[in-house]
């Protein structure tokens, strides 16, 4: 073995570590949020704000650009670390109160637009710290984590928002590529499968199946080439996981993905990455280009008989094309639709030969496990599910954003506790698990455990990540409905159970929203749902069902309040509901007329004011801006 490829990447790593300490200890140290989350909130124009405050201030400071924390909800955020001080996290900070950040840390100021996160203690004090805790925010009064940081558990997570991605040097100062140089010095390709079965990790893009058992069936098809494949084609409604670890942590797929080549003898890989992630695909890029100039992809990596490449795939953002054998089908130009199994992609998946395709996050926990050890993994979690979860948080919760937990703590401490509840008050009243494939959950199932099994038995499914939070104002028809609307709108067609099953569901789903619907309906729900889950290709046909069945089976009076009193509990279903003036109320402000585009709301001046039903359009603009609640939402029949 060529020793001088070793010995460079060990010197390149204890260079890495020096800087990157340097960099910790700077005298005034500042970290922003470019991810994507925060580039839309503003972060560029933040940034320019803050480099005008330091020129103003006459400050020398050290900024590194990081991915997204995980806390969207208060982006942009930046961290700051003066020496002497101690490291404050803000979050809400636009271009138009920096001045006002610095001043509340460097002055006493106070703060009046944005708001204090938290303090943070230094994340990496020993080898792996940040891997094996989570990130420590603390609040500055009680000097205790923070709800949001309190239960999660980083660990795929763990660089993102704390290394800067488009460097890999950051990543070799927290052991980025050990864990390769570890499997191509001293491991044969059986020990690193046998590594991954003895972890019990459960591949994280929704099927949940072994991930070590997966390649291992690879590495026994003896037909060459073979190739693996990143599935980045995440098209859930509100996902963001793969997405912000692509951006915030790229190399760590990489190092995965080499891994498993490794492993089961590939040569060639793909990661297949939606095009609507356009940051995620620069930061792949880059990384790619830095691994190779490294001698870490390519020819005789680390000096070695072991040659690997990788290429980066644009989808045209297909939600099927999240389905394996759509995904090969697109990587060949072709259109993306399944394809029946068996055989299995482990046998003939792309261009016909044996493939392995994984998730984002399953490649990125590799390199974890295989550094800190089967043993370890298995300590997170639960028994049958090791490890942790992470979710994208949406919907009607305090504190959106990314999170990562152990496997095996509750609905009710994710919307609660690290959600921070339900906003204004308001009563929880269902969620959805799994993304437009999932099922919905009612109050009665908040203490079930988050973990493949007991989210199958309760009805819903772990998916690939997403989790939406729903109110008291939520309409669950609609909800579904809107869910169905997708399925169709994504259906590749191929299969007729899929293709014509599931229009005939958003019809029925449509007359019950219109105060058209029958009791049959309900019966002809489930039967057509019966018929696409036994008669699909693919999964998405299989399971698009899903919402519909849990929100019949959890609220199905709901639904007989729809058909039977034509009437929408919830006030959201348009047809079943009018806005009327309360003239008790009613000012004559003329507010709500000058906001109304249907021209609905007539009336002089101080005089009591009229919506006409006919040209209403009901989309409860009025009542958002009427200052006296002097408007209504009554049930027309």
């Amino acid at each position: 073995m060529e020793l001088t490829a070793i010995a460079r990447l060990a010197a390149a790593r204890t260079q890495a570590r020096q800087r990157y300490s340097q960099t910790q200890a700077a005298d005034l140290f500042i970290t922003i949020g470019m991810g994507t989350c925060g580039a839309a909130a503003g972060a560029a124009e933040s940034l320019e704000a803050i480099e005008r405050e330091l020129a103003k201030r006459r400050l020398a400071a050290t900024i590194k650009q990081v991915g997204c924390v995980g806390m969207c909800s208060f982006e942009p955020m930046i961290e700051i670390q003066a020496a002497g001080r101690p490291r404050v996290n803000y979050g809400a900070v636009t271009s138009r109160n920096v001045a006002e950040v610095f001043g509340h840390y460097f002055d006493g100021g106070k703060l009046r637009r944005a708001v204090v996160v938290g303090e943070a203690i230094p994340t990496i004090t020993t080898a792996h710290e940040h891997e094996l805790h989570s990130l420590s925010f603390v609040a500055p009064e009680t000097q205790e984590r923070i709800p949001f940081q309190a239960k999660q558990l980083r660990v795929v997570l763990s660089n993102c928002g704390l290394i800067d991605p488009e460097s890999i040097e950051e990543y070799l100062a927290v052991d980025g590529y050990a864990a390769l140089e570890r499997v191509l010095t001293t491991m044969t390709p059986e020990q690193v499968i046998a590594e991954m079965k003895e972890s019990g990790l459960r591949g994280r893009g929704g099927g949940g199946f072994l991930t070590g058992l997966k390649w291992e069936l690879a590495r026994k098809t003896q037909h060459w080439p073979k190739y693996v494949i990143c599935n980045a084609d995440e098209g859930d409604p509100g996902a963001f996981m793969d997405r912000s670890v692509l951006e915030g942590d790229p190399h760590s797929v990489i190092e995965g993905m080499i891994i498993a080549a490794y492993a089961i003898g590939a040569e060639y890989g793909y990661i297949y990455c939606r095009a609507e992630y356009p940051l995620a695909i620069r930061h792949l890029h880059m990384a790619l280009a830095q691994a190779r100039a490294l001698g870490l992809l390519g020819q005789n990596i680390l000096g070695t008989d072991f040659s690997f490449d990788l290429v980066v795939k644009e989808g045209a953002g297909a939600f099927v094309c999240g389905e394996e054998t759509a995904l090969m089908a697109s990587i060949q130009g072709e259109r993306g639709q399944p394809w029946p199994r068996p055989p299995y992609p482990a046998v003939a998946g792309v261009w016909g030969q044996p493939s392995n395709v994984n998730n984002v996050k399953s490649y990125a926990y590799t390199p974890r496990i295989l550094r800190l050890g089967a043993a370890w993994f298995r300590g997170l979690g639960t028994l049958g599910s090791p490890g942790t979860a992470v979710f994208a948080l949406t919907g009607q919760v305090q504190n959106t954003g990314l999170i990562e937990v152990p496997m095996g703590v509750t609905l009710r401490e994710i919307i609660y506790d690290v959600g921070g509840g339900i906003p204004f008050g308001k009563q929880f009243k269902a969620v959805q698990t799994g993304g437009p494939l999932g099922g919905c959950l009612p109050a009665a199932y908040l203490d079930t455990p988050v973990d493949f099994d007991s989210l199958r038995a309760a009805g819903a499914v772990m998916g690939s990540g997403g989790m939406i939070v729903a109110d008291q104002d939520t309409c669950m028809v609609e909800f579904a409905k809107y869910f169905m609307q997708f399925v169709v709108d994504e259906s590749c067609g191929k299969c007729p159970p899929c293709r014509i099953g599931s229009l005939r569901m958003l019809e029925v789903l449509e007359r019950i929203t219109a105060g058209e619907g029958t009791l049959e309906d309900l019966d002809e729900l489930n039967r057509l749902a019966g018929g696409m889950e036994a008669g699909s290709l693919c999964g998405l046909g299989q399971l698009a069902p899903s919402p519909v069945r849990s929100v019949l089976r959890h609220f199905q009076e709901e639904f007989r309040t729809h058909i039977l009193d034509r009437a929408c509990p919830a006030r959201k279903c348009k047809a079943l509901i009018s806005f009327v003036v309360i003239p008790e109320l009613c000012t004559g402000c003329m507010v709500c007329a000058r906001n109304c585009a249907s021209n609905a709301i007539t009336g002089e001046k101080l005089q009591v004011h009229h919506i006409d039903p006919d040209l209403c359009e009901r989309c409860g603009l009025c009542a958002e801006v009427c200052k006296f609640n002097a408007i209504e939402i009554v049930s027309p029949r």
